[in-house]
């Protein structure tokens, strides 16, 4: 197996943790660039497929598997004679998505509401989920996280690098939110260096109930499986983790970008497994929502339910089965 990514990701870090072979190409995107930037962008494509013929070509593999973003742009066409096999992780397709999707042989989604932006049959899948997620339950993480059952705990998580607005919102009520609730915070890096700052004005009760990490490895399948109630974005991943561990959301999408997160938080939200919660309301509203929820077990179980309903959690199985069968059809 080998992981292509791009230049200058935390990809990098992670595949390798993973004990799987990477290397880099070169790559950008084309979509929404000014007209400065485009013929800089086109040539940095150009060597990102000329790197990827090279790769192909010294590896030889038997197919290819794509998830989307620019960075595979290059790959797909270098390999576009080789059987391949594209997942959509957010229940949209963005504009490369779309793109590779006319190299693939067979095209993986999370969930059916993806198939209204294909005109072609699709293979639902799910999301793709580690499998240690599956070693994990509430007693066994709450121990390990040294959280207790005599409050409720408030799993608040924005992303591999963080949510600057929901960090911010969150430290603003972090002394009301202690009185009602353990609170594990997972900030990301940015952010770290002031979430520390706010913990150290804590009174030591107040410590023992917050929780705070600028990022979680293994451990984040015991903070997923202690909490009672999450407060995130709304990226690919909360459409698998999420209803794996049957976990009340309050989502926050991320404004800044295409509409990707705000479709992925209507689905689940449409569901009634997720309420929905604009950025720029965050610092008003937030902690009304949470002390609702919290207030309310029963609404909290029946999103609990209503997310689980969505688990598919034989995921990663399904698409290596047909990753396997696409390579046998080269042999």
């Amino acid at each position: 197996m080998l992981w292509v990514g791009g230049e200058g990701g935390m990809e990098e870090a992670l595949v390798k943790r993973a004990g799987i072979r990477f290397q880099m190409i070169p790559a950008a995107g084309l979509h929404g660039v000014g007209l400065r930037a485009l013929p800089r962008n086109i040539m940095t494509l150009v060597r990102g497929v000329k790197a990827s013929m090279i790769i192909l070509r010294e590896f030889k593999p038997d197919v290819l598997f794509f998830t989307g973003g620019y960075v595979a742009g290059p790959m797909a066409f270098a390999g576009r004679n080789i059987p391949t096999l594209l997942f959509v992780p957010d229940i949209e397709p963005g504009l490369a998505l779309k793109s590779l999707a006319r190299f693939a042989d067979r095209i993986a989604v999370t969930a059916p509401d993806s198939q209204k932006y294909f005109s072609r049959k699709l293979i639902v899948s799910g999301y793709p989920l580690r499998a240690e997620l599956a070693a994990w339950d509430k007693s066994k993480a709450r121990a390990m996280l040294n959280l207790n059952d005599d409050l409720p705990v408030l799993l608040v998580f924005g992303g591999s690098k963080g949510a600057r607005s929901i960090n911010e919102a969150i430290v603003l009520q972090l002394p009301t939110l202690l009185e009602m609730a353990q609170v594990i915070h997972i900030s990301g890096q940015l952010d770290w260096e002031t979430i520390q700052t706010a913990r150290a004005s804590l009174t030591s009760e107040q410590k023992k109930r917050y929780h705070a990490f600028p990022y979680l490895h293994e451990e984040m399948g015991a903070a997923l499986a202690s909490a009672d109630l999450v407060i995130s974005r709304a990226g690919a991943s909360t459409l698998g983790e999420f209803p794996f561990f049957g976990l009340p959301a309050i989502l926050v999408p991320y404004p800044h970008a295409w509409r990707y997160q705000k479709v992925n938080a209507d689905y689940l939200a449409g569901q009634g497994a997720a309420v929905i919660l604009k950025d720029e309301l965050l610092k008003d509203q937030l902690l009304p929502m949470i002390k609702d929820l919290l207030a309310d077990p029963s609404k909290r179980e029946a999103m609990s339910k209503a997310m689980k309903s969505l688990s598919l959690p034989q995921a990663a199985q399904t698409i290596a089965k047909q990753l396997l069968q696409l390579g046998g059809q080269r042999q």
